[in-house]
Order: C-alpha cells, then sequence, then structure tokens
C-alpha cells in the first residue's frame, strides 16, 4: 500500500513539474464581466430550478414504469444530489432495498455515505463507509469508494471549521483517499487533471495546483461541477496572494458554474456576497447572501445551512443598509420632486401672470384699437366739414364778389365771427374725440392740481381752453407756436396759459411729464 502511495506522488510530482505555473493576471474588466453574467444568471435561476425538477419528472415517470429498475433508480438519486438532499437519500436507499446482491447494493451504500454529511448524519455516514472492507470493493467501484471518501470525509472537515483537531484529522483521511484515487484513475481525463490539481492545492503547492486546475476551468466541455470546483479553488489561492480580481473572478465563475445546473449544495456565492459586502456592493451582497441561504434549506443540506446560518448576521446587516440606502435614496428622489413641483408651481404663477399681463394687453390693444378707429372716424369727420365749410365760403365769395359786394365779404372776414363759428365747432368735434380716448382725463388733471385751484367745467362743456392746451400737450404737440396756430391763438397766450397752469400744480417741476402720462396704466 505504502509502495502505491509513493509511485502516485511521484506520477504527480512529474507531471506537476511539467506544467505552466505563471498566474496570469485576471483584470477589473474581467472580473466585472464575470460578475455580470452571474447576475444574468441569477435572474434566470428559477428556469434553471424548473428546468432540472422536469428532468427529475421525466425519469420518475420511467421509475414508475419500471421500480425495480436500478439503473433508473441511480439516475433520480444523481439528479438529486446537489438538489435535494433528502430525496436523493431516499433513492439511493430504495437501490439499497431493491438491490438483488450487495455487489448491486455497494454503489448506492457508497454514494449515500457519501451526501450523509450533509444532512449531519455524520457518525452514520463513517459507520456505514468504513463497513465496505476495501479489499472486498470491486476494480470497477475502485474510483467510486476512493471518490466517495474523499467526498464523505471532505464534508466533515468543513463540519469541524471551528475545531482544528478533527478539521485536520478527517481533512488527512479525505486527502488519503484522494491520493488512492488518483492512483485508480484513467490518465489525461478531466477528472484525474482535477484530483492531480486539488491534491497539490490541499497540499499547498498552489503554482501547480493552478497549472491543473485552470486547464479544467477554462475548458468549455468539462463537467460543470469540476469546473465549479476548481473555480472555487482557484478563488482560494487568489485570496492567498490578495489578488481581488482574481478571486472575485474565479467565485463568480464557480457560483455561475452552479447556478445555470440549478446545483444548490453551493458555497462560492455566500463567499462571494461576503466579498461583495466588505467592497460596499450592498445590493449584490444582499441577492447574492439571501440566495445562497435559500439554496441550502431547498437544498436541506444542513451542512451548508449550518454555513449560511453564520452568515445570517451579515444578510441581516446588508439587507439594514440596503433599507437605509433605498431611503436615502427615496428621501432625495421626493426632495428633488418637491423643489421640482415647487418649480412648477412658481412658473404655473409665473405664466398666470404673464397671460394675466398678456390678456390685459390684448385688452388695451382692443380699446386701443377701437379708439384709433373712433379717432380716424372723427378726423375723417371734421375734415370733410371742414372741406364743406370751405366751398361754401368760396360759393359765397364768388356770390358777393359778383354781385359787387366786396365790403359785405370785407366786413364778414373783418368781423371774426366767422372763425369764431368754424372754432366753436371745431372744438366740440377734438372735445369729443379726444374725451373718448381719455375718459378720465378731467379728473386726472385735478389729481395733479392743488385742491384750490381744481378745473370745474361750466353745464354742457367737455372741455375748457385750459384743458384743451393740456389735451394737445398728451397727444405729442408740445410746441405752443403749433398749439397756437391750432386753437387760433396767439403765442403769448399759449405761453400765459400754460405757465398758469403749472402755478396751479402739486408738483410744478413735473407736471407736464405727468400729463403725459394720463391713460398709460
Amino acid at each position: 500500500m505504502r509502495l502505491l502511495r509513493f509511485i502516485t506522488i511521484s506520477v504527480i510530482m512529474v507531471l506537476g513539474a511539467t506544467a505552466d505555473a505563471a498566474f496570469i493576471e485576471i483584470s477589473r474588466q474581467q472580473a466585472n464581466d464575470a460578475i455580470d453574467r452571474l447576475d444574468d444568471a441569477i435572474a434566470r435561476r428559477d428556469r434553471y430550478i424548473t428546468a432540472r425538477l422536469k428532468h427529475i419528472d421525466s425519469l420518475k415517470q420511467v421509475y414508475s414504469a419500471s421500480p425495480d429498475n436500478l439503473a433508473t433508480i441511480k439516475e433520480i438519486s444523481d439528479a438529486y444530489i446537489s438538489f435535494d438532499n433528502d430525496s436523493a437519500l431516499v433513492y439511493l436507499q430504495y437501490g439499497i432495498d431493491k438491490a438483488a446482491s450487495d455487489a448491486d447494493a455497494l454503489p448506492f451504500r457508497l454514494k449515500q455515505a457519501e451526501i450523509m454529511p450533509l444532512s449531519g448524519l455524520i457518525d452514520n455516514a463513517i459507520v456505514s463507509y468504513n463497513a465496505i472492507a476495501p479489499d472486498s470493493v470491486p476494480l470497477k467501484l475502485r474510483q467510486l469508494y476512493y471518490d466517495s471518501g474523499r467526498q464523505m470525509y471532505s464534508y466533515i472537515s468543513s463540519f469541524y471549521d471551528r475545531h482544528p483537531i478533527l478539521k485536520e484529522r478527517y481533512g488527512r483521511l479525505a486527502l488519503d483517499r484522494q491520493e488512492k484515487l488518483i492512483g485508480v484513475l484513467e490518465k489525461n481525463t478531466d477528472i484525474y487533471r482535477f484530483n492531480v490539481g486539488e491534491y497539490y492545492f490541499l497540499t499547498g503547492n498552489h503554482a501547480k495546483a493552478k497549472a491543473y486546475l485552470t486547464e479544467i476551468a477554462d475548458n468549455d466541455k468539462a463537467d460543470s461541477n469540476l469546473k465549479a470546483r476548481a473555480h472555487h479553488h482557484l478563488s482560494v489561492m487568489a485570496k492567498s496572494r490578495d489578488d481581488e480580481n482574481a478571486r472575485i473572478y474565479h467565485l463568480a465563475k464557480s457560483a455561475l458554474s452552479d447556478t445555470e445546473t440549478a446545483t444548490l449544495e453551493v458555497i462560492s456565492l455566500q463567499e462571494l456576497g461576503a466579498m461583495l459586502f466588505d467592497y460596499g456592493d450592498i445590493d449584490r451582497a444582499y441577492t447574492y447572501l439571501s440566495t445562497a441561504l435559500d439554496n441550502a434549506v431547498t437544498c436541506g443540506a444542513e451542512l451548508r445551512i449550518i454555513e449560511s446560518s453564520r452568515s445570517l448576521p451579515l444578510i441581516e446587516k446588508t439587507h439594514s443598509e440596503k433599507t437605509s440606502s433605498d431611503s436615502r435614496i427615496l428621501r432625495a428622489v421626493l426632495f428633488i420632486l418637491a423643489i421640482l413641483v415647487i418649480g412648477l408651481v412658481v412658473s404655473l404663477c409665473i405664466l398666470r401672470k404673464e397671460m394675466k399681463s398678456m390678456n390685459r394687453l390684448q385688452a388695451n390693444l382692443r380699446v386701443a384699437n377701437k379708439n384709433k378707429e373712433v379717432y380716424i372716424s372723427q378726423f375723417l369727420s371734421l375734415c370733410s366739414i371742414y372741406m364743406d365749410k370751405l366751398n361754401q365760403f368760396c360759393k359765397l365769395a364768388n356770390r358777393k364778389i359778383s354781385a359787387g359786394k366786396v365790403d359785405d365779404l370785407y366786413r364778414m372776414t373783418k368781423s371774426g365771427k366767422f372763425i369764431e363759428e368754424q372754432s366753436s365747432e371745431f372744438y366740440d368735434i377734438f372735445d369729443n374725440a379726444f374725451l373718448h380716448l381719455y375718459p378720465g382725463f378731467v379728473d386726472e388733471v385735478n389729481k395733479l392740481l392743488k385742491p384750490d385751484c381744481q378745473i370745474e367745467l361750466k353745464d354742457g362743456e367737455m372741455l375748457n381752453t385750459d384743458l384743451r392746451i393740456l389735451a394737445f400737450m398728451r397727444l405729442g404737440i408740445e410746441d405752443s407756436s403749433r398749439i397756437a396756430q391750432v386753437l387760433n391763438y396767439s403765442l403769448n397766450t399759449i405761453y400765459a396759459y400754460r405757465n398758469r397752469m403749472k402755478a396751479r400744480a402739486v408738483d410744478r417741476e413735473t407736471f407736464e411729464k405727468d400729463i403725459m402720462n394720463i391713460g398709460d396704466d
């Protein structure tokens, strides 16, 4: 036996010496890409689980048709392993019960012993496995015998993580079975390369271990379970050399393989969740840790439940921080929404004010247009009247001159009566047109005058001379000579009226400017 172990280790050392031990650096981008792929897979997790259940259901239909078929029972138990541990143990027991001989029952007993520690049945597993004498195991089942022993003792060693002596004892037993397993495996196969790589990993030769395990991890055709385990070992080696990118990458790859095959008895997802929590990625940490715990409970793997339960405080802390983060985000969103609402209200108020101003301007514009029409109508009426008066005067003058009554014509024009009559009619038309444009003109002027100097109009009088002069000024005719010409007064008279009105004003300096502002509101 010792000779066989020596030969096995020697072969491993020779093969390892030829392997490339160089560590290829993993970039941050590669790690991020692996994380993204894992996120997508977790989002489709239910689909993978459903697909595995459908596969198991199809096997059960075959089993229903032939319940004594050991091959079908084995397929069902294999399908349940790492998915539903309790169901796997049930079907393995079916295989043992239905086996016609001890030889037929042996594969089921080995598998049963292998996974019993996951359900906490450590003593049962050890007793069951040790009850099988190595010499009684047929050559064709030696691989299964050593592999089951290696896995069983590995599970038990993991169970005693907090008991170094027991952990080391069962770890040595697992390593012993792996040495024997390597000796019976066919060379140049994936399972051989994996076990050699794992042996180097467990014995501390990380450079050689990485060469073998990377070959499995990078092989798309390799068994998904081997790939997941290879990536996990590589993540542990990355942690030992503080290579964060490589550790994240390999943990994500391991968890990805497990997720896509609906393997629920896992550890990589839990470790990755704890790692991301330390890096402040709260959302992912909560998702990964919660999913890992749900996997362990669904699988019924007591060992993994215990391991996952140790992360419960971390999950609670993650959930609490996630809730706090969401609350902060919600408060920030509400604050921004409040600002937007306030801005919207202010904008609406400004818009409403502007609309009112615009409506007021439109109303003023309509009034101005109407006043303009009235003013133009009055102006045309005045022009028409004066043209008619001029035409009548010309006819009168012609008749007087034709009759030789030039003296009568002279006396008529010299008396000024004709001019007075025309001026009176002009005043009436002008007063009416102006007051239509500025109906409150008289009251506004009185506001600008001292209380004892108010203008009082006579009955039937619309404007007097003072007000007409101010009216012409309001219309923009400030030149006294033009006002005198239109009103048929002398320039000095106009000056006198303007100065007299200033003297009556409350504010003499701004009086004429105030007159110009009447009607602007």
